[in-house]
């Protein structure tokens, strides 16, 4: 090489503006353990995960779980080395601590392909690994969960079981090689002792460090279905969240505020609300009031009897659109252009342009937003299900003025979530009540319609995409993108800079797969207009429906097959392989009128979609979704068919018939009956097929949204010949 490449520089440039000063030595020393702040000689912790006392095992599993299973698949990677059963044990999501940091949670942060392995990527995963730790990235999302635990964890599990077998070694006087583990038992000849009788000669004994991991044809659990570790809690009503939440003398509260954010609490009349039963007082939080009282039901009707103006609106639909088409093609708001590759505006054949549109999006959890918070002047307690533990704590200090040794975070887990666990708005406000409050525990409970109104959206995008095809074949993609930047608006509310361009623009467009001799991906930051989020998938959820339908376009004009197309556009050999099972479970045998394809490749995971659809007299009927991706590895085969089918249906539901509006400069959107979801009728059949075709075991969470839109799109195209070009679908069809 006779230099850097440009991504090698900006990566460079990203670790720098993070503010990385790292030592070797400091990086190999590795986080202190933080179990052992405060531990008890009843009590041993070998590991930051691994936890013993009187009771037995307690496995230490710190990424949030939102539904995904994330607090079942740690345990089980911990459970295969530790050698314990995961249905016998106890688990807990730790403390907030940078030993539990995400070493892989920064590469969705840089300009790295999806799909690289190359020196770049591998670059980049050392610097996510470098930059986790030094940053302190404690944090769930980006489907990094597997990927991050996928070796730490069973290392893990793995060195707290030969530091126990050391210790009864110890005890017995034995070899450690006479001895074995089995559920949470040393076995040695003549006796058997439980983990948690070693406890007092741990104490004593070093831990035992690079344990070689067992190779998977030894695995017991992982890599076969099994049981969640919730899955008989949840089915049986015994699980606790935290709208669960009940603490002595606790009081009730909810917010009510200004939708236009930072505009102030406008003037609001409030007697009539303090008249109601139940209510106990009405007190001031940032940007409006909040009401207490014995129950949430009570403090949420006298919310709705509080008459408020607040003197003024953000910016109205118009205004928002107006924004986005001036950002898009206009070098002056260009983000991003991270693929680059031959001369689009000379590339030959017959051209093609057309653009595409998605609206804001709620993320609109099942279980509102809540929070418990315990506050005194010497310590603060707090109770919420939170993806960013360690930013929670400094905003927390922030407020309290406490320090953040005095702050105590109990990560609970949440009914759902899809990204807005990041925020933290509901803990904010239920801290403010607290101080006001003293000693008297306050839960905070979001109504649907505040958290719909007041939510943090994902961005609204604008895209041109142009063409050429030639011959029969497609010649040159030219896309661009227009949107808002999530990790800007993220980072401006935990009070840190952004830095660099912002990839999730771009996400999943500039780095498809697809080989053509002119290709050019450009975004477009568009200036903050309202506050927007990490929604399941982030940038990927827009820029799969913009790309692959473009690319349908391109296909349908070339008058090529659209499985055939693609695949003589692929040279990466899981996108490869990807499309072509799903083109064998859907029995494709070209365009008849039923089918669309969608194949896109985000968070490491090529996954290609493959929809049925019927044109009826009452509407489209969405019959079959046949889904194919590559996770690297297969850990839990019922939870991958699980969080593939539910992204995918969660896609289409929002494609379909969601948006969040904004037609006089408030959400308009304000519960479910405006908000709209798919429906049971019309969810078709899904079927998936997880491969496991090696190399870097990836996440299942994210993936498997972003082509649903596009396949469905495309099926409608090929159902009824109109070109589906934005969301909301049923503004343009009807769908049955």
């Amino acid at each position: 090489m006779t230099g850097p490449s440009r991504r090698t520089v900006l990566i460079g440039t990203l670790a720098a503006g993070a503010g990385i000063v790292f030592g070797v030595a400091a990086y190999r020393r590795g986080p202190a353990n933080p179990l052992l702040r405060g531990l008890g000689p009843d009590k041993a912790a070998i590991t930051p995960h691994v936890l013993l006392d009187a009771d037995g095992v307690t496995l230490i599993t710190p990424r949030a779980d939102v539904g995904q299973g994330a607090t079942s698949i740690q345990a089980h990677l911990l459970a295969e080395e530790l050698d314990v059963d995961p249905a016998t044990v106890r688990t807990a999501p730790g403390p907030a601590s940078g030993a539990y940091y995400n070493s892989k949670a920064a590469v969705e942060w840089m300009p790295v392909a999806a799909s690289g392995d190359g020196i770049v990527a591998r670059g980049a995963m050392g610097i996510s690994d470098v930059a986790g730790r030094a940053l302190n990235l404690h944090l769930t999302g980006g489907s990094t969960t597997v990927p991050d635990a996928y070796d730490r964890l069973r290392a893990a599990g793995a060195s707290a079981r030969e530091t126990i077998k050391a210790a009864a070694a110890s005890r017995l006087g034995l070899s450690v090689d006479d001895l074995r583990t089995e559920n949470g038992q040393v076995i040695a000849p003549g006796a058997t002792l439980g983990y948690a009788e070693l406890i007092p000669d741990l104490a004593g004994i070093e831990v035992v460090q690079d344990v070689p991991l067992r190779d998977p044809s030894q695995w017991r659990r992982l890599g076969r279905a099994h049981l969640r570790t919730d899955m008989a809690d949840k089915s049986l009503g015994r699980f606790r969240y935290g709208s669960d939440m009940v603490l002595p003398d606790m009081i009730h509260a909810t917010p009510v505020t200004n939708p236009t954010r930072g505009a102030g609490a406008g003037t609001l009349e409030t007697t009539a609300a303090r008249a109601m039963r139940g209510v106990i007082d009405i007190v001031p939080i940032s940007d409006g009031v909040a009401v207490l009282a014995d129950n949430d039901w009570r403090a949420m009707k006298a919310a709705r009897a509080i008459v408020a103006d607040w003197g003024g609106a953000g910016p109205t639909d118009a205004q928002m659109a107006a924004a986005h088409d001036a950002a898009l093609d206009n070098d002056d708001f260009r983000d991003s252009r991270l693929a680059d590759i031959g001369d689009v505006t000379t590339a030959t054949g017959q051209a093609f342009t057309a653009d595409y549109g998605v609206p804001y999006l709620s993320h609109a959890p099942l279980e509102p937003a809540n929070a418990t918070v315990l506050y005194t002047p010497d310590r603060t307690q707090v109770w919420t299900a939170t993806q960013a533990p360690l930013f929670l704590l400094g905003t927390l200090a922030g407020i309290t003025g406490q320090d953040k040794a005095q702050i105590e975070i109990n990560a609970l887990p949440a009914g759902g979530s899809f990204g807005h666990r990041f925020e933290d708005e509901w803990v904010r406000q239920a801290t403010e009540i607290a101080m006001q409050r003293p000693g008297q525990p306050v839960r905070l409970t979001q109504s649907r319609e505040q958290d719909m109104t007041h939510g943090f959206y994902r961005p609204m995008a604008r895209a041109r995409g142009r063409g050429t095809t030639e011959a029969g074949r497609v010649r040159s993609l030219d896309l661009s993108i227009a949107a808002q930047s999530v990790v800007s608006s993220q980072l401006s509310r935990a009070r840190m800079p952004a830095v660099g361009p912002d990839v999730t623009i771009v996400a999943a467009a500039w780095d498809a797969p697809y080989v053509l001799p002119d290709r050019r991906v450009t975004g477009y930051r568009v200036p903050s207009l309202v506050p927007v989020s990490s929604w399941r998938s982030v940038g990927a959820s827009f820029n799969g429906f913009f790309l692959e339908t473009l690319m349908d376009e391109l296909i349908a004009k070339a008058g090529a097959d659209p499985v055939e197309e693609r695949l003589r556009l692929l040279e990466e050999p899981r996108a490869r392989r990807v499309l072509e099972e799903v083109a064998d479970m859907a029995s494709w045998n070209g365009p008849d009128g039923r089918f669309g394809v969608a194949l896109t490749f985000a968070f490491g995971v090529p996954v290609a979609q493959i929809a049925e659809v019927r044109n009826t007299a009452g509407g489209i009927v969405i019959d079959n979704l046949w889904i194919a991706a590559d996770l690297g590895r297969v850990l839990d085969p019922v939870n991958i068919d699980a969080q593939l089918s539910g992204a995918a249906l969660f896609g289409i539901g929002h494609a379909i018939g969601a948006e969040i509006t904004f037609p006089e400069g408030t959400p308009h959107q304000t519960n479910f009956h405006t908000y709209q979801s798919l429906r049971l009728w019309q969810a078709p059949t899904v079927t998936t097929r997880a491969l496991g075709l090696g190399g870097d075991i990836r996440g299942a969470g994210e993936p498997g949204l972003p082509a649903a839109a596009p396949a469905l799109g495309n099926a409608v195209f090929a159902a009824t010949g109109q070109r589906l070009r934005q969301m909301p679908f049923n503004r343009s069809v009807a769908f049955a």
